[in-house]
């Protein structure tokens, strides 16, 4: 077994008075990247990243200048091709793009825009009144990072075509027959070069053009997926805008309003949309766009709408007599409890913070969308009363419940759940104060928890043990939770504190590991905790602090060697380079004394009659000694860690509360319509 808590000595330059030499600098040294070089050479810089997220990005660049020619209102259909080489085809119906020599570069206009950074209609003059395009780089970087590319351009009854390869040019922009339509097709194929990985997943594709659809009402957009041997077809075409956009996200959720509210105006030159509907739940779903580019951090723009939001309700509160003088006024948190809202703003000139573009930044959104959304909900809540009440006596119950939890919570800080306290008894610490380095445990039981506690190295690593399981926070405010034992000694192991005193700067482990057993209520504990995570801990989670062990399930003996499996399949792999029979035989009858010696209680156990090679199935983490636990789960050296990360917010906010939360019809559906997909059914 490796030692435990083991330094390794690093020499480095300066040490015996060794002075590094110092690094050339001189005009030689200065390096200039021309034409789309930079791109190839930092492709993060462009797209993000390198890994999945910047892969489909590729589609997304090509995709938005097809959008951009609807928003102008010249394109009609838009077709999305996943082919079995691998490549990607886009076409639509829209201008295409000119061919005729540009008066800059004295190359034709297409071979310009593929060739160029910010290069194209966007960046001046009248082509376009508003466009998308994450970083305004456009179609020249998916030139520049796919292994070919091609660009098809009808125009005036000509085709015309130009292939490049690597972003360079293949040759010239040649005439390739005649067509009776105008519009523009790429084609590409990304290079292996710049991604590891260049797969396509049709899911994601899928979501982004139903969204595109959604923001782009009248545009009719298609999926193909010609990969398989059935080819698989998508189309989506919304007039109703954000408004099919609403009744999409809150399909099959039980609304407050029978008629959602929509707005779309343009006010100052900018065109606001925005649509909103209340459930009976306690959760909270805003979507916000600037010229169809997803600002998850919000802006200026949402900022409208929830200022907007709050003074109107609270106007017409107090004129009809919700509220009275006596009363405080509604929140922006009350009057947001259980909205689906979607917000989007097209503007000429957006001003977004950040490299990836999360926010907006314009303060004439938040003017116009606040003047729009505020005179268009007071018309809404004056023609709908029934619906007004409702919604008002929502925002009611809401803004008492708040006033009451927040009494009832601190009540409990009274009584120190938090503050003051020493950390919890349960926890087996680790000596280091270093948050980089140290680790913390969440183990399933007393018996795990012992055993990890013997076998870990003290220095860095942390143990929790659980008992029981712990409270479903999906369905426990946080007075109840705080109220909880369990929850809130873990509240207290990690330093961060919760709600509005959480402080992800004050967290005392970087890594925090849900070690728990593989079987069905082990899955059930981890769903848990990975629910307490993800309300209320999303930082953790987002940072990349939080983390799932991944024990064993076979512990393999042939004479003195030992091995281990993590699957079935690797079990078969050992087994077979063991020289043992491919399906070991189940007979706990054979070898029974070396079985009784070697095998601790509860763990399934098979020989193979020929070999002796004895198969132990863990079913518990309690079940392993001190070493093996170790050896398997926790060694940094050979364990096997998985990150927890979050894709797609909206999609894990929408499970969890169909598994989590209170509605039995949602889950029931979700079971049976995944039931054929099961693999391992503990019974």
């Amino acid at each position: 077994m490796a030692k435990k808590g083991a330094k390794t000595s690093v020499k480095r330059d300066g040490e015996k008075g060794r002075i590094p030499k110092p690094a050339s600098y001189e005009a030689k040294d200065i390096y200039v990247l021309e034409g789309l070089e930079p791109v190839r050479k930092r492709p993060g810089m462009y797209i993000g990243s390198t890994g999945p997220d910047g892969l489909h990005h590729l589609i997304w660049e090509v995709v938005d200048n097809s959008i951009d020619e609807a928003m102008a209102g010249f394109a009609k259909n838009i077709t999305v091709e996943l082919l079995n080489d691998g490549s990607v085809a886009v076409t639509d119906d829209g201008r295409g793009i000119p061919v005729e020599t540009h008066h800059q570069t004295k190359k034709s206009a297409l071979e310009t825009v593929m060739t160029t950074l910010h290069a194209g209609g966007k960046f001046g003059g009248e082509s376009y009144k508003v466009s998308g395009g994450l970083h305004g780089v456009g179609v020249s970087v998916v030139n520049a990072l796919s292994e070919w590319l091609r660009a098809e351009v009808c125009r005036g009854g000509i085709r015309y075509a130009q292939e490049y390869k690597r972003g360079a040019p293949a040759g010239k922009v040649k005439k390739a027959g005649s067509c009776e339509h105008t519009g523009t097709k790429v084609s590409f194929l990304p290079d292996k070069q710049i991604f590891a990985e260049t797969q396509w997943n049709e899911k994601r594709v899928l979501d982004h053009l139903r969204q595109q659809a959604y923001l782009t009402k009248g545009v009719r957009i298609n999926l193909f997926d010609r990969r398989g041997d059935v080819p698989a077809c998508h189309g989506f075409y919304f007039e109703g805008g954000l408004l099919s956009f609403v009744k999409h996200l809150t399909y099959e959720k039980k609304p407050l309003q029978e008629d959602v509210f929509h707005v779309q105006k343009v006010h100052s030159e900018l065109d606001i949309e925005a649509a909103f509907l209340y459930l009976n739940d306690s959760k909270t779903e805003e979507l916000s766009f600037a010229n169809n580019i997803y600002t998850p951090d919000g802006g200026m723009h949402l900022t409208g709408f929830r200022s907007a939001l709050t003074r109107t309700l609270n106007n017409y509160a107090r004129a009809e007599g919700y509220l009275k003088e006596k009363d405080e006024n509604f929140t922006a948190d009350d009057v947001r409890e259980g909205m689906v809202a979607v917000i989007s703003v097209k503007l000429r000139e957006p001003q977004f913070e950040g490299q990836t573009k999360a926010r907006l930044g314009n303060p004439e959104a938040r003017t116009s969308t606040e003047a729009v959304v505020n005179e268009s909900l007071k018309e809404f809540l004056e023609r709908h009363p029934q619906e007004a009440r409702r919604i008002i006596e929502k925002v009611l119950l809401t803004a008492k419940a708040r006033i009451a939890a927040k009494a009832a919570k601190e009540t409990v800080l009274r009584k120190g759940a938090l503050e003051g306290l020493t950390l919890p008894g349960k926890l087996a610490d680790c000596t280091s104060k270093n948050a980089a380095e140290s680790e913390l445990f969440i183990v399933e039981g007393d018996s795990a928890g012992g055993s990890a506690k013997q076998g870990r190295d003290r220095r860095t690593q942390a143990i929790f043990p659980l008992r029981g399981k712990p409270l479903n926070v999906e369905k426990a405010r946080l007075d109840k939770m705080l109220a909880n034992a369990e929850v809130r000694s873990l509240v207290v192991a990690l330093g961060t504190a919760i709600a509005d005193e959480f402080d992800l700067g004050s967290i005392r482990y970087h890594k925090i590991v849900l070690m728990s057993d593989a079987d069905v209520d082990g899955a059930h504990i981890r769903t848990l905790l990975l629910t307490l995570f993800f309300r209320h801990f999303k930082p953790v989670v987002e940072n990349g602090y939080l983390y799932v062990a991944q024990p064993p399930l076979y512990r393999i003996q042939a004479g003195k060697t030992v091995r281990y499996a993590w699957s079935d399949a690797q079990k078969e792999k050992i087994l077979a380079e063991l020289g043992a029979s491919r399906s070991a035989k189940r007979d706990t009858h054979t070898n029974t004394a070396q079985t009784e010696k070697e095998t601790p209680p509860n763990i399934e156990a098979a020989t193979d009659s020929r070999s002796g090679t004895n198969v132990q199935r863990y079913k518990g983490l309690g079940e392993m000694n001190p070493e093996q636990l170790w050896e398997t789960t926790m060694n940094p050296e050979r364990r096997i860690l998985k990150q927890v990360t979050i894709e797609d917010a909206a999609e894990a906010d929408r499970l969890f509360d169909i598994l989590m939360g209170d509605e039995v019809e949602p889950r029931k559906k979700f079971i049976q319509t995944h039931a054929a997909s099961v693999q391992n059914l503990d019974i």
